[in-house]
């Protein structure tokens, strides 16, 4: 079997993929981020996604590439990472009551073959109505501000919502495994 590479750093994806119980090995993709102009929350997470891959591919020359992004939408706007408290509050009082849909773009690329394989995996959050003090609240004992949308599902964030929409909830922690695994089918690798 082709080595198994993630293209990430992020702790979340990498518990995730651990998951499937094969050996893989971390390596961090340098990607500008920068939304273009007029593209679309797809498009973005799609691009990025490969982008990443075949970034990181280039320092693997035989293996299976593992590339993911994603972001958060409420309101056809875009929600990143927060970065501060400020932006965190802001975030959440824009998404309480609210549906927010996550894309995440997946790619596997086959730094050997050149195959690429990618798809976009969406994922519907439904806020609660939450008043100030419960997002204030939630903010100071998670501090989600390197998380896209200001929270986090695996964690305290579940008190949160109403109701999850989606096929597969790791695609909300940012790797959705179900997808994955359904690519690394057609490369070869069948699991269970």
């Amino acid at each position: 079997m082709q080595p198994l590479v993630l293209g990430s750093t992020s702790p979340f994806r990498r518990a995730i993929l651990e998951k499937l119980g094969i050996p893989f090995l971390c390596d961090a993709p340098a990607t500008d981020e920068t939304r273009f102009p007029g593209e679309s929350p797809q498009a973005l997470v799609l691009r990025l996604a490969e982008a990443k891959a075949r970034d990181v591919g280039g320092r693997h020359a035989d293996a299976l590439i593992i590339g993911s992004d994603q972001v958060a939408c409420v309101d056809e706007e875009v929600l990143g990472k927060p970065g501060n408290r400020a932006n965190a509050v802001a975030q959440l009082i824009a998404a309480a009551g609210k549906t927010v849909t996550f894309y995440t773009g997946l790619c596997l690329h086959n730094s050997a073959s050149g195959q690429v394989q990618v798809d976009v995996e969406p994922f519907r959050v439904h806020f609660r109505n939450l008043t100030r003090t419960q997002i204030e609240r939630y903010i100071d004992r998670e501090q989600p501000f390197q998380c896209a949308g200001s929270f986090k599902s695996e964690g305290y964030g579940i008190t949160l919502f109403s109701a999850l929409d989606g096929r597969d909830p790791n695609t909300l922690i940012g790797l959705p495994l179900i997808l994955l695994v359904e690519m690394l089918g057609r490369e070869g690798i069948v699991l269970p």
